[in-house]
């Protein structure tokens, strides 16, 4: 869920500016995972400008204080929201772990990297939600500490009806600053993109494993 349509547009907005989000439906980029897609978003662009980083800082923050209180613990998940993690917890004046994909293989062999007390309440925050599955994992990762993990909350997610299963099923509740509707309202209101552009847009999520051009 998105927790206010106004800033989800001004997040959209602000990500398609400086293209930490960049649309393509004539050139699809390819993911790791081997899907074909016509976006491609890489939220880290959003550290190199002061302002709309503040304003992710500072809406990140006031979210995690409406929903839950001020927690014990911020978490990052790696890599990708280990940064703006830093800066939210930084805004609440909490300490700030971050989750490994994996234990290390070598030293103390971590996977949650920081100090953290059990019993801690935690929340976590993630830059980009597409499945679901690593963000997932992370919570796995810190219930296996013996904390409570509060909830999610990213800055954008796809909508993928595979994600809202996956964080359903694990009991887990996810707070997106923006998201792939508010993403095509605001590129369609401003003349981001064209009808035939929203409509190849619309048709890639609802199966995108399997879209191409």
């Amino acid at each position: 869920m998105i927790m206010n349509k106004d800033t989800a547009k001004k997040t959209a907005e602000s990500l398609l500016q400086i293209k930490a989000i960049k649309l393509q439906p004539n050139d699809p980029f390819t993911w790791a995972s081997g899907w074909k897609s016509p976006i491609y978003c890489d939220n880290r662009t959003t550290l190199s400008f002061p302002k709309i980083r503040t304003y992710l800082r500072q809406e990140l923050a006031k979210i995690v204080l409406d929903k839950y209180g001020k927690p014990d613990v911020i978490a990052g998940v790696a890599t990708g929201a280990i940064a703006i993690g830093v800066l939210v917890a930084e805004e609440l004046g909490v300490p700030f772990i971050y989750v490994r994909p994996e234990a290390k293989k070598h030293g103390r062999q971590n996977q949650v990297e920081g100090f953290l007390e059990s019993g801690s309440n935690v929340v976590v925050i993630e830059d980009l939600i597409s499945t679901g599955k690593s963000s997932l994992n992370a919570v796995k990762a810190l219930k296996k500490e013996n904390v409570t993990v509060k909830g999610m909350i990213a800055i954008f997610t796809y909508g993928f009806v595979v994600a809202d299963e996956n964080f359903e099923k694990a009991k887990v509740e996810l707070t997106t600053l923006s998201n792939y509707d508010a993403l095509l309202e605001q590129a369609n209101d401003t003349n981001y993109i064209s009808e035939k552009d929203l409509d190849t847009l619309q048709d890639w999520r609802t199966n995108p494993s399997e879209w191409n051009q």
